[in-house]
């Protein structure tokens, strides 16, 4: 999910985890972690406060916002019984009595005083932070990391992902959303295959195109992959996350069958070389969703669906809006976020006339 960011903090609902990044951008997929701060281990400093969910996001607000923004990555989570844990990893040691005076300022001396500050060595957070997550078992898949890869039945498809700087673990509720949907697809593309279709050169003479816009760490692709056994084109605007999908597409013997290419949007040559696709997943935001809709709408065959998320459920009407030249098929709702599969009317054959 990195095709474009729209600032929308406080204002998300029921999420489970929101972090911010530097400038006070926020980025949501799974979890995220400041990536320039990650990239370049040094020694950092972790306040940490536990209070209700208005507390936490008013100090969070205070730092992302402020002239701070710049030295810090936070996360707030959700823990339950109305608590939330609201971290800031600080890069050095910050002024703690400022930090604390802010906090005071934000949600009161009570959030003030509860604040607690903790020296860390330096380390790989964001793998540090993912290695704790646990497999989201969404249809037949299976998302997890490598500690969990002889847990996986023999009757489901393991996605392993490793920790990384790319979006995409597959606990966040837009890439379970797109699983679900494709969980639900599997029977109508692999069903495509007794039709007689010209063969491509993506397809190697196999009848689904398959597009991942927006792959991040790739996980929608390896599943498309995994699940349809053909092969599959990825693209993303970041090129670090090409690599990351990339690897994450070799290590789950998927190498060989997907194809991640770098690229803004739509311009990849081969995503224009390879249309027109039976399966779109974009997996992105309302903003970039919107802004593509007529040129995306393009690549879809007659027939064809594609699969929006990162869509907050008060958004998915005007994404709905956006394309509408397609049906809807399906809504699926997830964390406060929606995923729609939407489907292209089949081509209509003509009928000869009569002699």
């Amino acid at each position: 999910m990195d095709m474009g960011t729209e600032s929308a903090r406080a204002k998300r609902p029921n999420l489970a985890t929101v972090l911010w990044t530097p400038y006070g951008t926020s980025r949501t997929n799974d979890y995220s972690m400041n990536c320039a701060m990650s990239a370049t281990a040094s020694n950092t400093t972790l306040a940490t406060l536990i209070t209700d969910e208005q507390s936490a996001h008013c100090v969070a607000n205070v730092f992302a916002d402020g002239s701070l923004a710049d030295d810090v990555a936070i996360s707030l989570v959700d823990i339950g019984r109305e608590g939330w844990r609201l971290s800031l990893h600080f890069r050095g040691a910050p002024d703690e009595k400022a930090i604390r005076a802010l906090a005071t300022k934000a949600a009161g001396a009570a959030a003030g005083r509860a604040l607690t500050f903790e020296h860390i060595a330096a380390k790989d957070w964001v793998r540090e932070s993912l290695r704790g997550l646990k497999p989201i078992a969404t249809g037949r898949f299976i998302v997890h990391g490598a500690h969990d890869r002889a847990l996986i039945p023999l009757n489901k498809i393991g996605i392993e992902i490793e920790a990384g700087l790319a979006f995409g673990t597959g606990h966040h509720g837009t890439t379970r959303g797109c699983l679900l949907a494709f969980d639900t697809l599997c029977k109508s593309l692999n069903g495509d295959r007794r039709k007689r279709i010209p063969p491509s050169p993506l397809r190697n003479s196999t009848p689904a195109r398959v597009l991942d816009l927006g792959t991040g760490s790739g996980v929608l692709a390896i599943a498309a992959a995994r699940a349809l056994r053909r092969p599959i084109l990825a693209a993303d605007i970041d090129a670090n996350a090409v690599r990351i999908a990339r690897d994450n597409a070799r290590l789950n013997r998927a190498g060989g069958i997907v194809r991640v290419c770098h690229g803004n949007g739509l311009a990849a040559p081969a995503i224009r070389r390879h249309a027109p696709f039976a399966l779109v997943f974009a997996n992105i935001l309302l903003g970039p969703l919107q802004r593509l809709a007529e040129p995306l709408g393009r690549l879809i065959a007659p027939g064809g669906r594609i699969v929006l998320s990162g869509v907050l459920a008060s958004q998915a009407n005007a994404a709905l809006a956006a394309y509408h030249e397609f049906a809807l098929e399906r809504r699926i709702a997830l964390d406060g976020w929606t995923t729609l599969v939407l489907k292209r009317a089949p081509a209509v054959a003509r009928r000869k006339p009569r002699p």
